[in-house]
């Protein structure tokens, strides 16, 4: 015969409500009570049921994280660090990637997101886009990677000063030419791009160093999109010495293209990234990592803590995880 929530109350002395209670961490149940009542659970080999814990809390036990992409590597390994933190808090991961092929965002409507899951994780997702508001217009719990906004909890990096340090180094190496492959030639919503791009800027201006349009193209944060802009600036009369990609990923595809072109990264040209991508030590590239996993862990672990906190009141602290420059063979001091 199965072992039911009133065998344990029965053996603890307490309450059916104290039992559910103690053994899905909520609060309002002593430390000295809650452990009394895992053990003899745990003696009883009593196993909460998920479906009635949810249906009795209300809760669906399901977190929804919302990203544009999912194959690109930032964001997979965000979701690396989101699961396993989610995995661990016994919750299930409703994942919502909400690009299409016209580049736009189509989120959920926000009122059947709320009867789906607890709470949202949103990556990356550019700050004034509209359905984003709609979300958080929602009051749930909502923890963000990669952007803030106001009275939101969020972690993400310093991408001013990761531009900055990467266009820094650059010009450390005596290197007074430098071009840049940036994401796209619009305006971007997205914060990370604008941000790296105005290290890039600041760097150039302590220097008093001239920014050339010319030597900027545009790589759209894939491989592909890389090598094309390397080739592009490699057409131009002068070419750039040095060149700084906002992504580890454009950063390989202007490798590929500078080799196409008989030009060995480091030596003629130099190049640094921005990212810590898994293959950036195998292919010998500068960058300045950030933590990825981590970004996703820690934003993940924030939203478990709203959902588990008494309080409705929770610090909506900005979290900002540092960067680190790593020498590698792709960058070298200029030869003139």
């Amino acid at each position: 015969m199965a072992i039911t929530i009133k065998d344990v109350a029965d053996a603890a002395g307490v309450s059916t409500a104290t039992v559910s209670r103690a053994l899905r961490g909520l609060p309002n149940v002593d430390t000295t009570t809650r452990e009394r009542i895992q053990r003899i659970a745990t003696d009883l080999d009593y196993v909460i049921s998920p479906s009635a814990s949810r249906l009795a809390s209300g809760r669906t036990g399901s977190i929804a994280v919302i990203t544009p992409y999912i194959a690109r590597w930032y964001f997979s390994t965000v979701l690396s660090g989101v699961e396993s933190v989610l995995q661990n808090a016994g919750m299930d991961l409703l994942l919502m990637s909400v690009s299409t092929p016209d580049g736009q965002h189509r989120l959920p409507p926000a009122p059947r997101l709320r009867r789906r899951v607890d709470g949202v994780l949103v990556i990356a997702l550019p700050p004034q886009d509209a359905q984003l508001h709609e979300v958080l217009g929602l009051q749930m719990p909502t923890s963000l990677i990669g952007l803030t906004m106001p009275d939101v909890p969020s972690v993400t990096i310093d991408d001013v000063l990761a531009g900055q340090i990467a266009t820094q180094h650059l010009i450390n190496l005596g290197h007074t030419r430098i071009g840049v492959i940036n994401g796209a030639p619009i305006i971007s919503p997205y914060t990370a791009e604008n941000d790296r791009y105005r290290g890039y800027e600041q760097a150039m201006k302590d220097a008093s160093l001239t920014i050339d349009p010319m030597l900027e193209a545009y790589g759209y944060f894939t491989i592909a999109g890389g090598e094309q802009a390397m080739t592009a600036l490699l057409t131009q009369r002068v070419p750039p010495t040095a060149v700084f990609a906002m992504s580890d990923e454009m950063a390989f595809g202007a490798m590929k293209a500078m080799r196409a072109h008989g030009i060995t990264p480091g030596k003629e040209i130099s190049l640094v990234g921005i990212d810590g991508h898994d293959m950036s030590e195998f292919l010998d590239l500068t960058t300045v990592v950030q933590p990825v996993q981590d970004l996703g862990r820690i934003a993940a672990e924030a939203l478990v803590l709203q959902l588990r906190s008494p309080s409705p009141h929770i610090s909506a602290d900005s979290i900002r995880l540092p960067t680190q420059l790593i020498v590698r063979g792709s960058t070298s001091p200029f030869r003139g």
